[in-house]
């Protein structure tokens, strides 16, 4: 089967965003899927967190974009079934050069067309905004994940991101779908936390992951040293949580493509 590409948004800073697809991501590598990173953010963090300098990167997302550099080229193994599409500097003035290109919003798209039969799945984690890079990884995914923290205004500018991924689907990625939300950055002793999961799931109802990831000390300190969770603590409440995560994620998973078996042999 071809991957399947999801791409990792919300337009909101520091709600785990970048912190979810790298250790989604090592946690499916765990599990023995063949799983590639794309850093699509210009400020490089999927890249600094998993231990590569971005002075070192001399090509990057950015040249498969713009240049057309074929992108198995510019690939970065980080473990064992676990690849990086690494970011760089030169991704800051892509939004301003996109603007004036032809077909710019599948741009990505086809730098990721011959990577289909190579992974079991694509993550990419865009940028916290929502521009022209942000359009391309939604225009190049299969389906959206959003985590969104468990904090105050959690559901601020949701709206916004569901309105541009319902504009995306409409006018140019018609199978695009929402993948599922993961519910970030919990404090177990805080109503707060409590309420705003509730709020949550009421909003979002079974697109909502049944695995939470708690506010941990070991998840913030990770890409500092540049590794994953399970690297740097593998017995951590975050690293039990996205291996749970990982295997709720590939349930869900088996669960679509029975389903999808199933309408077909329906007459």
């Amino acid at each position: 089967m071809p991957a399947k590409t999801v791409t990792i948004t919300n337009q909101k800073g520091g709600v785990g965003k970048t912190t979810t697809a790298i250790n989604l991501s090592a946690a499916l590598a765990l599990e023995g899927e063949n799983v590639l990173l794309v850093d699509l953010d210009p400020q490089a963090h999927s890249t600094l967190g998993l231990g590569v300098e971005k002075g070192t990167v001399t090509r990057s997302v950015y040249n498969a974009i713009l240049d057309e550099t074929k992108t198995e080229e510019l690939i970065i193994k980080i473990t064992d079934n676990f690849y990086l599409l690494p970011s760089n500097i030169q991704l800051a003035g892509a939004e301003v050069e996109l603007v004036t290109m032809l077909d710019r919003e599948n741009r990505l798209k086809r730098a990721l067309m011959g990577l289909k039969d190579v992974y079991s799945f694509i993550f990419i984690d865009c940028p916290p905004t929502l521009g022209l890079l942000t359009i391309n990884g939604l225009v190049a995914a299969d389906s959206v994940l959003i985590p969104i923290q468990c904090e105050y205004y959690a559901l601020e500018g949701i709206a916004r991101l569901l309105d541009t991924i319902n504009l995306v689907k409409k006018h140019i990625n018609t199978s695009l779908e929402i993948e599922g939300i993961v519910l970030t950055m919990f404090s177990s002793n805080t109503n707060l936390s409590h309420q705003v999961a509730e709020d949550v799931r009421n909003y979002f109802k079974d697109k909502v992951y049944n695995t939470i990831i708690p506010r941990s000390i070991r998840l913030a300190e990770a890409p500092s040293f540049g590794k994953t969770i399970f690297q740097y603590d593998s017995n951590s409440r975050g690293a039990i949580a996205y291996r749970e995560l990982a295997q709720e994620f590939l349930l869900r998973q088996r669960k679509i493509f029975n389903q999808n078996v199933n309408n077909t042999k329906t007459p």
